[in-house]
This record gives C-alpha cells, sequence and structure tokens, in this order.
C-alpha cells in the first residue's frame, strides 16, 4: 500500500488504486495525510474543504467522507500496513507508517543526498527522489486555502531539489545535463530568479555563452515588464561572470561552484558586475586576513531522546530549500522548539560547509535578553574577526556580519527570540545561508517583511508522548500497561518537559503504577487544552514531582527560583539557600535527577524558564533575602577573583552596610581567576541589574567595578554600558568614592574605545572627587588616566604634570602597585617629550618597585620604554636587548599587544629576520584574535 500526494492524491494497493470518489474526499484524505498520525480538528479540516465559506452541513459531510474513507482502508486490509483512520474527539487522525507515504520518502532521500560525500552518488539520490513525482502535488483536490499552500511549499521544495541536481551535476563537470534538467523548470518557472541564474551559469559553463546571454536578458526583460523590478544578486552575479570570462566555459570551478555562483567549499565568490577580480582565490578569507577560513560550529549538542516530530523536520527541510530562507518554529513554551532546531541542524551538516551558527536570544527569559551587540559580537569572532576589529556599534556590527555571510553557506540558529526587530538585525547576507529561529511568538512582522516561513510546532501526540516515556522507562514498562502509558501521555498536555518530569518520578519508583500516577494526575485542571499547557500542565507536574523532595532540596529549589542569573554552581547555591557547597551539591543532584535543573558543563547547572517561575512560587516572601544573599557571594566571589588576579592591586575594599557572604571558592592561579570573571560576565551584569532594580545600589557598582581586571586584559570587549550602569548606582547613593572610581575605569575604557572626548568630560571630574572622599589612590589612577587623554590632545605640559603628582601620591600612601602604573605613564610621556634620561629613570624606579612575579603586561611596557629610551640615548645595544627582553616576557604571557610594540621598535633598528618573524606572528595572533 502506497499514499501518494505528489501527483493526483492517490492510494495504490496490491489490486490497483483505491475508488476515492470526488474531488471533497481526496482533499479530506490529503489534509489527513499532511499531517499523518497527528490529530486534526473538523475545524481544519472544514478550511481545507470549504475555505472561508463551508456549508450549513459540514461537519456531516466530513463524517460521511471519513466513514467511507474507513470503509475502503478497511476493505484493502489497510490494518496490516499499520493504517488505520480514528476519530478522537473532535478531530481525525490518519495513523500511517512514514515509509508509506511518497513525500516523507521524497524528504528522506533528499537529506540522504546531501550528506553524500560523492557528487554521483548525491546525483542518484535526488534523481530518485525527483522520480516520485507523478504531476503537481495534490492533483484532484480542492486547491484553496491550506491544500494550495501545501501544494505550494510541496512544489517549492521539487524546485528546490532540481537546483540541487543541477548543481551536482555541475560538480561532476556535465554542465550540458545540468542546462537540460533546468530548461524545462526555468520555462515552467519564467520569474524564478534562482532557476534563471542557474541555468545561465550552466549554459555558460557548457560553452554556450550566446544562449546564457540571451536567457539573461530573457529574464531581465520579463521581471522589469512583469514586476517593475531589476534582476536580483544571483541573475546581476551570472551577467558578471559572463562578462569577466571565468571561470573559463566547460570547466568546472575550483571548489565546486554552485548554481548561484558561491563556492560550496565556501570560498570564490562571484564579484559584482563591473569588477575587475585579481587573480588568486578570491573570498571572505582571502582579502580580510581577520577571517577564519575554516567553518565554525556554535550549536549545542544534538537533544537526547528526541522522539517525533517527523511532519515538522521535513517542513523544516522544506521551508531551508528557497532562497535565502527564514524557517520559524513557533510554539508554546516548553513544546520542543530548541529541540527540534538542534535536531534538524545536527542531521544536515553537509548542507553547511561553512558552519553553524547558535545564539539563545533569552526572549522570555526573566533573566534579560542579551545585547544585540554581544549576540553579533560572538558571532564575528565565531567567523574569525579579531576582538579588536568588531565594531562598536549594532549597525556596523550587523553591516560586517552581513558583509562576511553574504557568499558563505551558513546555518544560524537564533532561539528564543522575542519580537521580529531583534531577529533582523541578526539575519546574515547571504542568499545560501539558512536562518532558523524559535520563538513563542508567531513573529508575523517577521513573515510579512523577511518572506519567514513559519513551521509551528504543537503539542506531541499520544503516541510520540508514549515513545518519550518509553525511552526513559523502558519498553518493557510501557508494554505492561499501554493504555495507561497513553493516558498518561494525555494528561500531561503532551509537553515535553511535563513527560519528562513525569518520567523521571517513574524510573526512580519501579513499584508505582502508570496507572496509579496516571489517576493522580487526573485531577489536574486544565491540562488537556494546548492553551493551558504553558501555565497549568507543567505547574501540575512540577508540584507533583516536588512533593516527592526532601525539604533541604525543595528549599534549593525555592531560592533558584530567585536567582538573577542564568547559570548557578554550589557555591552560588549555598549562597541562596544559607548551606554550604557540599550540600547545595547534594541538593542539586536531587533536583537533578528529577529533571528539575540541568548541568550543561561539570558543576555548572540552569534552570528552564518554566521551571523558574514555579519555584519562585514556592516561596515568594524569601525573594529580598535570596538576592541579598547572592549578591554579596558575587562580591565576595569577585573580591578573590580580583585578588589572586592582579596581587597587589587597589580594588574597592570598604564592604557594604549589612555585608555577610557565604563560603568562596579558592583560585589556583590568575588563569583560574581570569577565566571566572570571564565566564561569569553575564551572571554578574545580570547581578548588577537586579540590585539596581532592588535599590541595592551599594552592591551593583561594587559587583560591576569588581571585574577591573577582565575590564583591564578585555578593553575593547564593550564594558561602557556595564560601567555606565554602575555610575548611576553610585550617584544613587551620592558616594563620591564609588562615582570617582567608576569614572576612572569609565574614562580609561572610553580612551580606549577612541571616544576621547567622553572620556576627558568624566576625567577631568574624577579627581576632585576622590580628593573630597579622602581616596587619594583613586586620585592618583585618575590624574594617571586623565593625563592619557590629554596627552593624546597634545596637552603634553599638563599630563607630565598630572602624572607626576600620581606619582607622589602612590610614594605618600606607599602602594607599589599605583606607584608602578604612574610611573610606567609617566616615562612613555617623558618619552613622548624628548627626554629619554628622565624616562629611563621612571622606568628603573618603577621596575625596581615590583617583584619578578610583577603582572606580566607591565614589566613589558616597563622595559620596552626602558629599551626606546636607550636607543634615544644612542645606547643602541643595550636598547636592543631590552626591546627583546620585552618581547619575549609578552609573547610568554600572551600579551601579543605588547610583543607588537616592542618588537615594532626593534624593527626600527635592526633588520634580524627573527624579529620580522616572530612581529609577523604576534601581528597575527592579534588581528585573528588568538
Amino acid at each position: 500500500m502506497e499514499f501518494r500526494l505528489l501527483g493526483t492524491v492517490s492510494v495504490d494497493t496490491r489490486t490497483g488504486p483505491l475508488p476515492l470518489g470526488p474531488a471533497k474526499r481526496r482533499s479530506l484524505l490529503a489534509a489527513l495525510l499532511l499531517s499523518a498520525n497527528t490529530p486534526v480538528p473538523v475545524a481544519r479540516l472544514t478550511d481545507s474543504l470549504w475555505g472561508e465559506e463551508p456549508p450549513p452541513r459540514a461537519r456531516g459531510v466530513i463524517q460521511g467522507h471519513v466513514s467511507r474513507l474507513r470503509a475502503l482502508l478497511t476493505g484493502a486490509e489497510a490494518q496490516a500496513y499499520g493504517v488505520e483512520l480514528v476519530t478522537l474527539g473532535d478531530a481525525y487522525v490518519l495513523r500511517v507508517p512514514e515509509t508509506l507515504l511518497d513525500y516523507q520518502r521524497f524528504e528522506e532521500l533528499l537529506m540522504l543526498a546531501r550528506q553524500q560525500r560523492s557528487a554521483a552518488d548525491t546525483v542518484r539520490m535526488l534523481d530518485d527522489a525527483l522520480s516520485l513525482w507523478q504531476g503537481p502535488a495534490l492533483g484532484g483536490t480542492f486547491t484553496e486555502g491550506p491544500l494550495q499552500a501545501a501544494a505550494h511549499t510541496l512544489e517549492e521544495s521539487r524546485l528546490a531539489t532540481v537546483e540541487e541536481l543541477a548543481r551536482a551535476y555541475a560538480d561532476l563537470g556535465e554542465h550540458h545535463r545540468a542546462a537540460s534538467v533546468l530548461r524545462a523548470e526555468a520555462v515552467a518557472h519564467p520569474m524564478r530568479e534562482s532557476l534563471a541564474a542557474a541555468l545561465i551559469l550552466a549554459l555558460y559553463r557548457a560553452g554556450r555563452q550566446s544562449e546564457a546571454l540571451d536567457w539573461f536578458h530573457r529574464t531581465r526583460r520579463l521581471l522589469a515588464d512583469e514586476l517593475g523590478i531589476d534582476p536580483g544578486h544571483e541573475l546581476a552575479d551570472a551577467y558578471a561572470l559572463i562578462l569577466r570570462g571565468g571561470p573559463r566555459p566547460g570547466a568546472a570551478p575550483a571548489g565546486g561552484t554552485d548554481a548561484a555562483g558561491a563556492s560550496r567549499a565556501g570560498t570564490g565568490p562571484v564579484e559584482g558586475a563591473g569588477t575587475a577580480a585579481p587573480p588568486g582565490p578570491r573570498g571572505p578569507a582571502a582579502h580580510n586576513p581577520s577571517v577564519a577560513t575554516h567553518p565554525t560550529d556554535l550549536l549545542p549538542r544534538a537533544p537526547r531522546g528526541f522522539h517525533g516530530r517527523n511532519a515538522e523536520l521535513a517542513a523544516l527541510t522544506r521551508a531551508a530549500a528557497g532562497e535565502a530562507p527564514v524557517c520559524l518554529v513557533t510554539g508554546p513554551a516548553g513544546v520542543g522548539k530548541t529541540s527540534l532546531a538542534l535536531q534538524w541542524a545536527h542531521h544536515n551538516p553537509g548542507v553547511f560547509p561553512d558552519g553553524r551558527l547558535f545564539a539563545d536570544l533569552r526572549g522570555f527569559s526573566e533573566t534579560g535578553e542579551p545585547a544585540l551587540i554581544d549576540v553579533l559580537r560572538e558571532f564575528l569572532l565565531a567567523l574569525g574577526v579579531a576582538p579588536r576589529r568588531v565594531p562598536e556599534s549594532v549597525s556596523a556590527a550587523a553591516a560586517l556580519f552581513r558583509s562576511l555571510t553574504d557568499r558563505r553557506r551558513l546555518l544560524v540558529v537564533l532561539d528564543n527570540a522575542r519580537d521580529s526587530a531583534t531577529v533582523r538585525a541578526l539575519l546574515p547576507g547571504g542568499t545560501d545561508c539558512v536562518t532558523l529561529v524559535t520563538s513563542r511568538n508567531r513573529l508575523e512582522g517577521l513573515i510579512a517583511s523577511d518572506a519567514a516561513r513559519p513551521v509551528p510546532l504543537g503539542i506531541l501526540g499520544p503516541q510520540d508522548g508514549t515513545a518519550l516515556l518509553a525511552g526513559v522507562l523502558g519498553e518493557e514498562r510501557i508494554l505492561a500497561e499501554p493504555v495507561a502509558a497513553r493516558r498518561l501521555a494525555e494528561l500531561c498536555g503532551g509537553l515535553p518537559l511535563a513527560l519528562r518530569v513525569t518520567a523521571a518520578r517513574l524510573a526512580g519508583r519501579p513499584q508505582w503504577t502508570l496507572a496509579g500516577l496516571a489517576d493522580e494526575l487526573a485531577d489536574e485542571r486544565g491540562r488537556l487544552t494546548f492553551l493551558d499547557v504553558d501555565d497549568t500542565g507543567v505547574s501540575a507536574a512540577l508540584r507533583l514531582t516536588v512533593q516527592q523532595l526532601p525539604a533541604d532540596a525543595v528549599r534549593q529549589l525555592a531560592r533558584l527560583g530567585h536567582h538573577p542569573g542564568g547559570h548557578f554552581d554550589p557555591y552560588t547555591c549555598a549562597a541562596l539557600a544559607g548551606t554550604d557547597p557540599a550540600a547545595a551539591a547534594a541538593a542539586l543532584e536531587r533536583l537533578g535527577s528529577a529533571h528539575l535543573v540541568t548541568e550543561t558543563a561539570p558543576g555548572r547547572w540552569v534552570l528552564h524558564d518554566l521551571v523558574r517561575l514555579y519555584a519562585r512560587g514556592l516561596d515568594p516572601a524569601s525573594g529580598a533575602e535570596a538576592l541579598v544573599d547572592v549578591l554579596d557571594h558575587y562580591i565576595a566571589t569577585a573580591l578573590a577573583a580580583a585578588d589572586t588576579a592582579e596581587p597587589g592591586g587597589e580594588p574597592c575594599f570598604v564592604l557594604p552596610e549589612g555585608y555577610r557572604p557565604a563560603a568562596v571558592r579558592d583560585f589556583a592561579d590568575r588563569a583560574a581567576a581570569m577565566h571566572w570573571l570571564a565566564t561569569e560576565r553575564d551572571d554578574l551584569a545580570r547581578a548588577a541589574v537586579a540590585a539596581r532594580g532592588a535599590g541595592l545600589h551599594d552592591r551593583a557598582w561594587r559587583i560591576i567595578l569588581l571585574q577591573w581586571p577582565q575590564v583591564v586584559w578585555r578593553v575593547r570587549d564593550s564594558w561602557a554600558p556595564l560601567l555606565e550602569l554602575a555610575l548611576d548606582s553610585a550617584r544613587a547613593k551620592q558616594d563620591l568614592y564609588a562615582e570617582s572610581r567608576v569614572l576612572n575605569l569609565l574614562g580609561w575604557v572610553l580612551t580606549e574605545e577612541g571616544r576621547t572626548a567622553e572620556a576627558l568630560t568624566l576625567l577631568e571630574r574624577s579627581p576632585g572627587l576622590a580628593q573630597q572622599a579622602g581616596d587619594r589612590l583613586g586620585e592618583a589612577t585618575a590624574l594617571i588616566n586623565l593625563a592619557v587623554v590629554q596627552a593624546g590632545q597634545g596637552e603634553l605640559d599638563r599630563a607630565l604634570e598630572g602624572c607626576g603628582r600620581a606619582v607622589v601620591l602612590a610614594r605618600e600612601e606607599e602602594d607599589r602597585h599605583t606607584g608602578m602604573l604612574a610611573l610606567q605613564h609617566l616615562a612613555r610621556l617623558q618619552l613622548s617629550a624628548h627626554r629619554p634620561g628622565d624616562a629611563l629613570g621612571s622606568a628603573r624606579t618603577a621596575l625596581a618597585l615590583g617583584p619578578e612575579h610583577e603582572e606580566a603586561a607591565r614589566r613589558s611596557l616597563l622595559l620596552a620604554v626602558s629599551g626606546e629610551a636607550r636607543l634615544a640615548l644612542g645606547e643602541e645595544d643595550e636598547g636592543i636587548l631590552l626591546l627583546d627582553r620585552a618581547a619575549e616576557e609578552a609573547e610568554h604571557a600572551g600579551y601579543d599587544e605588547g610583543a607588537v610594540r616592542a618588537l615594532e621598535a626593534l624593527l626600527r633598528v635592526s633588520a634580524r629576520a627573527e624579529y620580522r618573524t616572530r612581529h609577523a606572528l604576534a601581528l597575527r595572533r592579534l588581528t585573528d584574535g588568538g
């Protein structure tokens, strides 16, 4: 038995096709097959059969057609093939193995073809897939409304497959066959530009240049006459390729250039019309040394225990087969949108040779959405852009992202998007790129503006829900109580989160029966309706799970609901619950075994959004206390990290009123401390935002300012917005000490970002504030940072005076760390003022203040100043020795900026090949972000 939709809708049996009868019955069968194994409500069937004007007795007519179809299937012994047409409440479901559906076999062959390494194998599989088509999809049905849309989607998938077949022929060098395949479709679809572009290139590569040009002009005139538009970039690129005369006709382009002119390997893009292409390879990596040449992959791991969703996976494949598609997976919270997206992404690796990007936009998370610039930065860094070359503004970063992806074949997964505007800023620029978006909202604006192709995701059907339970409990337990298992799946509302929690409870209690738990679940309201699943279904399942937990685990879960960050570890949990890390770790294990928390990395856990909401309601009165506890924990840990990363440094040390830290981790070395500051940056920012929102300004600015070692090390990593938040909190508390300290750091960051005018405005106020607060070391730091800006503005005398005052203040306070910093900058200013003797003296004094283990970057800078001063004094040998030593220390510490600076000074006085090689390597590491 075989069900056909790729042509006239029919059912083939051993004795011939079934006599389906009128178009309405075929339409009904088509609607059921398109949602095979999923309940189809009568209302949806009504739309499929009559559109907007159904007759008064539509329901009765549908019942009659269903009865006739059921009789036909029974007469053909359909049950022997696993086929059954059943009634479920106000819906019908046609249960049928996917192997009997021609459109499912088509999708499977298409997916397999994309995974082949051999172009010849790809051709064979694509030919087999296309051979399943016996005419226009859904022939003989009511061609309006939903069925018309489905037929159009299937036809789009077929045309995209034809284009893929042509590309495979091109990879084999069989351009005549590619042109033959494309010509018939291009005639039938004259305004489909991708087909026309592919045909033009195939004709050209087959040596038929005049035909290719004729086809371009024919298509251009048709677009202008019918639509009033010019050719898109695919057609324009194909035309430009012919005009340039390359690659030569009759030869397959290097890397297997596809029909749109973009290389399958991600290199060799077609140049724009009128652009002369220089010899050698072209592409993002070839003309931009800051862009990586290897594919990147930011995808999280594939979901485990994934079940069902075959129709949605096929729909995604169809949606992704078009030109520059934006695929939109929508559905309620907890329905499995992310799992579906990752499952599809991981099973289509060969389609995206240039990499796969992923970002959680946290549009429905109470921890807040990431800044767009942060998401774009992560994407650009993954594509190989050096950190210092990432633009500071969203518009510039988005433009660079679109430019770099214009000639690539990438997958971009944007998870948990809240609105269309956020997604638009993150869309790639290439026509071969696919964007996969998940959202709880419909994002109809994205559909209107960017032709996003929606793939709605509903709840799991009972069969898939039961399969999910079996994946946790084992087939034997499900087979022992099949009716109860099915009832459990229905009572859980088909929501994967609720199903997994329920299965976890049963897995830990082998003596429980499925029927007993089903009876318990049956008392919960609202879990059988789709709209209520987002709230009451999950809440009911979680309540039943939490009832079985020990008191300490329940308390831990309740406090985790008030955690302002996205991740937590046993130390954070201990602070929230008022316990020790060992007890918190044990509680996390209990919660993890119940699927209430998830371990994403060793010792690093997260809460699902819905679980967070439920946990918060367990003990709402404890929210304020929990927030103060976790804020003090972050302050204590950040203090420890700063002390370890910069021993002898002088971060803020006056602790807030009522400060009560819990147990704090030990950091073995500077690397461990810096790693913690880097990985916790987002959560520290969220904690600061939460502190400010709760009026805890004294905590907010401290949490931000204590990240100063990371700010210094990664100064261009967009710290200004966070520091501005700290400044607001400091001013809200009218804390002159805090305001001065924040102004110091913020002014320096703005200076490094090139925003000198803003920096000068802030830094000019800072010394006076520090003086009023009695913070002499803060005043010294402010004078140093101000001097750097003044020198850049040409006010060298004022800068020297300020730095000299900073040296005096540090000496009077007997603070070696600040003294070294002041002397380092004073030496550099003295060198700029053509006073090399004074510069050498200042640098010597600074080096004498710090021990050998003093922070490597500062030692390297001081040694470099000393070397340049020696050269200025005519002591070339000694100067070269000092500069070489400065470069070595910087290289050893991974301080590439310092290494480049020292080696550049060396190359001005020495032509040694070793220095040129080291300089080139350091510069490459710096520009590549490595």
